[in-house]
């Protein structure tokens, strides 16, 4: 039997579930995180999940989370404040480029990261399909839980082990409540528009090619850590580009409706 649950060890942390089929996984993964000192949890849905289920299979003791879930439209809003995120998969294939790895092994990398302030997310697909590679390409880690045969596992048993490892490798580190000095999923995905939008001006990237192309540069630079002057830079960089290369800067797609603020 697990301890009892005490106050979020890792309150900058929390778990992102897309587009969950029941409630009541939704429950039971809160009561895992509660039990693992995680202190948030993202729902990724086009209507609120019934409540009264979630909270069946949460317990009073989870309740919080449930009561607090933030409810978004979409996996890109619900990534947005974390520095870092763990993936989930159980398919690997040749579409698949980022490097899927077993639970303890990205979670001794992430422990550090959170011991310096940075908010980490561990990122569930549905039941039946998983996450997509547009989710994926959202990861700075992916990870893989191995199995003997049948590799389908409940969501709440996949929530459970990869909080488990989490906590566990965070073990007794000194977790910091000050800003990160990473770049977040939001930072990073402007700078991400922002090199789409240089390497098309040039003739790299074209329609037929695009998301192979940005799917490996993603990769490339997940792997190198961005930080938040380094991705303001690389958007200042781009900029000048595009302002030069075509005579007027980029325009981020929700302003082009004519807002006029500087990016």
């Amino acid at each position: 039997m697990l301890s009892e649950p005490q106050a979020a060890v890792m309150p900058g942390c929390g778990l992102i579930l897309v587009r969950p089929k029941y409630p009541e996984n939704i429950g039971a993964a809160a009561r895992i995180a509660c039990n693992f000192g995680l202190g948030h949890l993202t729902v990724v849905a086009d209507e609120p999940p019934d409540q009264e289920r979630m909270l069946k299979m949460a317990t009073h003791k989870a309740a919080h989370l449930i009561e607090n879930l933030q409810l978004v439209s979409s996996t890109r809003e619900a990534a947005a404040p974390y520095q870092f995120i763990v993936g989930t998969t159980a398919r690997q294939g040749k579409y698949r480029t980022v490097e899927v790895r077993q639970p303890r092994e990205v979670m001794a990398e992430l422990a550090p990261l959170i011991a310096d302030g940075s908010r980490a997310a561990l990122m569930f697909g549905p039941e039946s399909s998983g996450l997509s590679n547009e989710d994926l390409d959202l990861c700075q880690f992916a990870l893989t839980i191995s199995t003997a045969d049948f590799s389908s596992l409940n969501l709440a048993q996949a929530v459970a082990i990869c909080a488990y490892e989490l906590h566990l490798a965070a073990g007794n580190a000194m977790l910091q409540s000050g800003g990160s000095s990473y770049a977040n999923s939001h930072e990073l995905e402007g700078m991400y528009e922002h090199i789409d939008q240089a390497l098309s001006r040039i003739g790299f990237l074209h329609d037929t090619s695009r998301s192979y192309w940005m799917r490996n540069i993603r990769q490339f630079l997940s792997r190198t850590k961005v930080k938040k002057k380094e991705a303001s830079l690389i958007r200042g960089v781009c900029r000048k580009f595009l302002w030069h290369s075509g005579g007027q800067g980029w325009v981020p797609p929700e302003r082009k409706k004519g807002s006029t603020e500087e990016q």
